[in-house]
């Protein structure tokens, strides 16, 4: 979903690095040093699976896998999100430097619901793998209606490839809601103390 130079008008562009800039701050003031390593890791992940991508006119088609790093991470998925759309875009050229903060935001704003919306129901047991599902769908939904909205308030001429890019996410999410649900559950039997659940 990484959107390319050269399109977004500059409201745009300011915009976003304005909410990137106040999210990074955020999260970098909570993270402890117990939470740096789940950080890096997650930040390590974002970058690897989001490298293979399907170029979609402007944008692009790959995992993401933001709705993980918000439900674990909350606030620091900024940090993290941005480290690795940063490192992308200065070894591959993946996205770039000038729309970094709007990148930045498309995927770390939808990690940041999913840690409000989702995170509470897996506490219980009963829940916990429809809420991790639906964390990944929902992080996909946001960041493509995200991009979306970046891309139609820059141009109106990108309405329609706006509308196809929302469309061509829709398998992303529902393959980001199993691989979620699994990773989750896969946490809580070997290593929950990652999840912090009791912390919520």
């Amino acid at each position: 979903m990484h959107i390319s130079e050269g399109i977004l008008s500059a409201p745009v562009l300011i915009s976003g690095g304005i909410i990137a800039a106040a999210g990074t701050i955020i999260g970098l003031k909570k993270v402890d040093y117990e939470h740096i390593m789940p950080t890096a890791l997650l930040s390590s992940a974002f970058f690897v699976a989001s490298l293979v991508h399907v170029p979609l006119g402007p944008g692009s088609v790959h995992l993401v896998l933001n709705g993980l790093l918000g439900i674990i991470l909350g606030w620091s998925a900024f940090p993290a999100i941005l480290i690795a759309l940063f490192l992308q875009a200065i070894f591959f050229q993946f996205g770039g430097l000038v729309v970094l903060g709007v990148n930045t935001v498309t995927m770390a704003v939808p990690a940041l619901c999913c840690y409000y919306l989702a995170r509470p129901w897996l506490k219980n047991d009963k829940t916990r793998a429809v809420a991790a599902f639906s964390a990944g769908v929902l992080a996909i939904l946001l960041s493509s209606l995200l991009m979306a909205l970046a891309l139609a308030l820059s141009d109106s001429g990108f309405l329609s490839t706006a509308r196809v890019i929302v469309i061509a996410n829709i398998p992303v999410m529902v393959i980001e809601g199993f691989i979620t649900m699994f990773t989750v559950a896969f946490l809580v039997r070997v290593q929950p103390e990652i999840l912090c659940l009791d912390q919520s």
